[in-house]
């Protein structure tokens, strides 16, 4: 199965025959990996590479994802768009362009939100965390969002029951040192706006490099608005699995007492995961995606790959093959 590579440490990134070859700029140490085993490479340090290497990781669909020094997405490099369809790009514009069509797709990934945010509520509230009340408030935002007419009241209902929700964080995490009081993202102000901040980051590219692997074209979204962002289908995707995906690796990384306040760099402008923290985020992050997940007709599969199977359910509906309906946790 293929994996994806973090580069946390200072470096050179280069082809060497089928594999890609990265060498510590401290130590010299040199890390293989083959090529055919590579999904995609997030950069968290200074590394360089050259022409060579790009066109080496284009040939082989590998993408190249940044970030910058407090771990906040910069860009992404990615294969020559051969997938990209006309028919399909036509299909998602025609379905934002109508307003109908585009409402029905943004109520869907705000349904699988909300539905996965009570997954949560209603696992932790059966092993006795006091969360029933925000029980008690998301579950008629949810019945609600299904009569909403416009995608601003849909963002909206959708911001009241994750911030309803993020509260539960306070029953839920066994450290008040994650103490959670409002939602902080630029820049996160707290260790848990941080983990959050980081996780959704995560998701997202995660969510962009398998969208380059569909016909889908990533800057069309429905939830969010389509326009001077670089990139909004991952985005909207990226809702549905946050609950599951992200929130689930900060609960076991606090709970388990994997993240530790030296952990975390406290400066001026807010709050960030130092090196040692954000290696410990990303292999509990991995973990996740490589976890085998049960779906309808009780067929399993890894998270990551049911990213993949969610962009084809949802290429079927804007076909008009198979109504999309967005991925639920059974936990």
């Amino acid at each position: 199965m293929k994996r994806n590579i973090y580069l946390m440490n200072a470096g050179k990134l280069k082809r060497t025959a089928n594999t890609i070859c990265f060498v510590d700029a401290v130590t010299g140490m040199k890390k293989f990996a083959p090529v055919s085993m590579i999904s995609a490479i997030y950069v968290f340090s200074e590394v360089t590479f050259n022409k060579r290497l790009l066109e080496f990781i284009a040939k082989k669909e590998i993408t190249l994802h940044f970030f910058n020094y407090y771990g906040y997405y910069v860009g992404s490099f990615y294969p020559r768009t051969h997938y990209n369809s006309g028919f399909m790009t036509l299909k998602q514009c025609e379905h934002y362009l109508n307003y109908e069509k585009r409402l029905t797709l943004a109520k869907s990934f705000v349904v699988g939100s909300l539905s996965n945010l009570l997954k949560n509520l209603n696992y932790y509230v059966n092993r006795g965390s006091d969360v029933q009340p925000m029980i008690d408030v998301v579950t008629p935002l949810l019945t609600q969002s299904s009569g909403i007419s416009t995608i601003e009241q849909l963002m909206a209902v959708e911001g009241q029951a994750r911030a309803e929700y993020y509260q539960a964080f306070n029953q839920i995490l066994k450290d008040p040192y994650y103490k959670f009081e409002r939602r902080e993202k630029r820049p996160p102000t707290t260790p848990l706006n941080t983990l959050i901040s980081f996780g959704n980051s995560l998701l997202y590219t995660t969510v962009l490099g398998e969208i380059y692997k569909t016909h889908l074209d990533p800057r069309i979204g429905y939830l969010h608005a389509t326009n001077f962002r670089r990139f909004t289908l991952n985005l909207d995707v990226a809702e549905v699995f946050k609950p599951t995906i992200i929130d689930h690796t900060i609960f076991t990384l606090v709970n388990k007492h994997i993240l530790t306040p030296s952990c975390f760099l406290d400066k001026k402008t807010g709050f960030y995961l130092n090196e040692v923290g954000r290696k410990k985020f990303v292999e509990q992050y991995e973990q996740k995606l490589r976890e085998p997940v049960t779906f309808e007709k009780n067929s399993r599969c890894t998270y990551q790959r049911r990213i993949r199977l969610e962009l084809y359910r949802l290429e079927k509906h804007l076909m008009g093959e198979k109504i999309y309906v967005p991925f639920l946790s059974r936990w």
